[in-house]
C-alpha cells in the first residue's frame, strides 16, 4: 500500500512569511511542501523561481516538492537542484524528451516527476511509469489557485493505479474536504491542497482528514 502524503500548495500563503507558512505547515502534520512554478508562457501566471527555493532551503528541511508549469523545463534543472529542491516535476506537454529529461533529473539528485494537464491522455506517461518518482495528474487547468476540482479526471488516476500499484500519484486542483474521498478511492495517494486547508478555520484537521480518508481508501 502506497503512503499517503498531503502537500499543502505555498501559492496559498502569505507570501510575505513564506519561510513561517512552510513550517507553520510542516507543524501541522504536511508531508510535502507544494511549490508552484510558473513562467508566465506555460500557463498566464507568474509565480516563483529557483531563487526563492534556494532561500527556503536554508529555513526548512521540508521536502521541496516542485511542480513547473514552465515552458521547456531542461532550462531549471540546474538551477533547481542547485536550490535545494527535493522533487523536479515537469509537464509531460512542454518537452520533446521526456526520457532525457528524468534521466537529467535523477542526475542532479532530484527525484523526478512528470505532470498531465486535464485533457492531456494518461497512456502519454505510461512508457516513463517505471523511471519516474511520482505523476501528478491535474485536476484543474494549471495556472492559478481556487478553481473548482474536475471529478472527470479521475479515471486517468484510476487507470494509473492498476497499472502501477506501488506508483505515487500527486493530485492537484480544487481537493477539499467535499471530494478527496473521490480522489482517495480512485487510487490518489498524494493531495496537493491551498485553499482548503489555508482558508480552513483549523488546516491541521484538513490536513489530517485528508491523510485518514487516503489511508482508509488503501485498506478497503
Amino acid at each position: 500500500m502506497v503512503k499517503a502524503k498531503i502537500a499543502p500548495s505555498l501559492l496559498s500563503g502569505d507570501f510575505a512569511r513564506l519561510a513561517d507558512e512552510c513550517e507553520r505547515m510542516l507543524g501541522l502534520g504536511a508531508d510535502y511542501l507544494h511549490m508552484d512554478v510558473m513562467d508566465g508562457h506555460f500557463v498566464p501566471n507568474l509565480t516563483l523561481g529557483a531563487p526563492i527555493i534556494k532561500s527556503l532551503r536554508k529555513h526548512t528541511k521540508g521536502f521541496l516538492d516542485c511542480h513547473l508549469m514552465v515552458s521547456r523545463p531542461e532550462q531549471w534543472v540546474d538551477d533547481f537542484a542547485d536550490a535545494g529542491a527535493d522533487l523536479f516535476c515537469f509537464h509531460y506537454e512542454a518537452t520533446d524528451d521526456p526520457q532525457a529529461l528524468i534521466q537529467r533529473i535523477h542526475d542532479k539528485g532530484m527525484k523526478a516527476g512528470m505532470a498531465v494537464k486535464p485533457k492531456t491522455p494518461i497512456d502519454t506517461v505510461y512508457p516513463f511509469a517505471d523511471e519516474l518518482d511520482q505523476v501528478l495528474v491535474m485536476t484543474v487547468e494549471p495556472g492559478f489557485g481556487g478553481q473548482a476540482f474536475m471529478p472527470e479526471c479521475m479515471d486517468k488516476v484510476k487507470d494509473l493505479r492498476a497499472r502501477f500499484p506501488q506508483l505515487d500519484i500527486e493530485v492537484d486542483g480544487g481537493l477539499a474536504p467535499d471530494n478527496i474521498e473521490v480522489a482517495a478511492k480512485a487510487g490518489a495517494n498524494v493531495i496537493v491542497a491551498g485553499s482548503s486547508i489555508f482558508k480552513a478555520e483549523s488546516p491541521g484537521d484538513v490536513i489530517s482528514f485528508f491523510r485518514k480518508t487516503i489511508d482508509q481508501a488503501g485498506t478497503n
